[in-house]
């Protein structure tokens, strides 16, 4: 038996999948296709919308998830309908419709390996088509340098979640295969171009389809088969530039500039903190990890979108010959001597040689005390 094919749709809030939904019903050729379909708020008015294409309960599969998200509180719901809507056969496809903050890895995850706790094994009997993100041409660039978090737009999952708009972007963005690019008709040329260099900054290999009103032919996302999961999660441009000899040169034609920052001097963390503050607004994109002087035993995970950033611990490094940074930068038109020269001038100076006495005003450093 051939495994059904499953095309997700992520997008941010107002990008337009519903509209992308909607056309790929009154557009689906005699496909017999199975909706699932993710909405946050308590009144599902996706769901309605979506019904009104004359899309059928009887004849064909519509479910509704909500108030969850399925990307995590949701997923064993997922599941369980994917499961119950493969015995009922005779499908052409299922299109998943995930909600506006919905991560796209963790939904992918759901089809590519067996559930521990149903042990519900998906693998065998789906796979996926193809991860589409939609975005708001018209918005992109806004909410991208907003530097708003979801729970300032109160659109968080709850208190714990902490998350930046542009982490959302990213996340949907740099795990695409394909990138429907939607409004384009409230945008400029110049203003479109400049959209389109951000998203192949983040994600050079996706492809990239202009639409209006969410017109996409039902053929460019439906019938692809182009998602690998490993490939997609080494997708993202920062990923591909920390390993060697991943170049994209087609992204040269938009100015899109990358390098690897890459030294085994340590940070002076009050020198660090200064840079951060004021980011060289050409770098669209950085993530890496990063050797500091009073914390020397880890390595901390640094991760810049627009405005916003943030640094985790990752680990210890093993030697001290691993102790180093590597740190990739995106950016557009940036002059890269530059660019290292304003991160050298944050590393330590030979005569600052008691790294344990240097003022460290960077987060987690009382976490750091505790253990070391």
């Amino acid at each position: 038996m051939s495994r059904i094919p499953i095309t997700v749709l992520s997008g941010y809030l107002g990008s337009g999948k519903t509209t992308v939904l909607n056309h790929l019903l009154h557009n689906r050729a005699g496909r017999k296709l199975a909706i699932i379909v993710n909405d946050m708020s308590e009144v599902n008015i996706d769901a309605a919308l979506i019904e009104q294409a004359g899309f059928s309960r009887t004849e064909e599969s519509f479910v509704t998830l909500s108030n969850g998200c399925i990307c995590c509180t949701l997923r064993d719901d997922l599941l369980l309908e994917v499961r119950r809507l493969v015995s009922q056969g005779d499908l052409d496809g299922i299109v998943i419709e995930s909600s506006g903050i919905s991560e796209p890895i963790p939904v992918a995850q759901t089809f590519t390996y067996v559930d521990e706790d149903s042990q519900i094994d998906l693998t065998e009997t789906t796979k996926i088509n193809a991860m589409v993100t939609v975005i708001d041409g018209y918005r992109f660039l806004k909410d991208f340098e907003s530097g708003e978090s979801l729970f300032e737009r109160q659109q968080a999952v709850g208190e714990s979640d902490v998350r930046e708009v542009v982490d959302l972007l990213v996340d949907q963005v740099e795990f695409a295969d394909i990138i429907l690019l939607n409004k384009i008709d409230r945008l400029t040329d110049e203003e479109k171009q400049e959209v389109i260099t951000y998203v192949k900054a983040l994600n050079p290999l996706a492809k990239i389809i202009e639409t209006t009103y969410g017109q996409v032919d039902p053929v460019e996302i439906l019938d692809v088969d182009l998602f690998d999961f490993e490939q997609a999660a080494s997708r993202a441009g920062w990923i591909r530039e920390l390993n060697a000899e991943e170049h994209v040169p087609e992204t040269e034609e938009y100015g899109i500039r990358s390098f690897v920052y890459n030294r085994n001097v340590p940070f002076h963390p009050e020198r660090l903190l200064q840079l951060i503050e004021s980011w060289p607004e050409e770098v669209v994109r950085a993530k890496g990890f990063l050797f500091l002087a009073t914390r020397p035993e880890v390595a901390l995970l640094f991760n810049q979108a627009g405005y916003a950033s943030n640094m985790e611990y990752a680990g210890r490094f093993e030697t001290q010959v691993d102790r180093r940074t590597e740190l990739v930068l995106i950016g557009i038109g940036f002059d890269q001597l530059r660019l290292e020269a304003q991160f050298d001038a944050c590393l330590v100076q030979k005569e600052e040689t008691d790294w344990s006495q240097l003022s460290d005003p960077l987060p987690g450093r009382e976490q750091y005390d505790e253990v070391f």
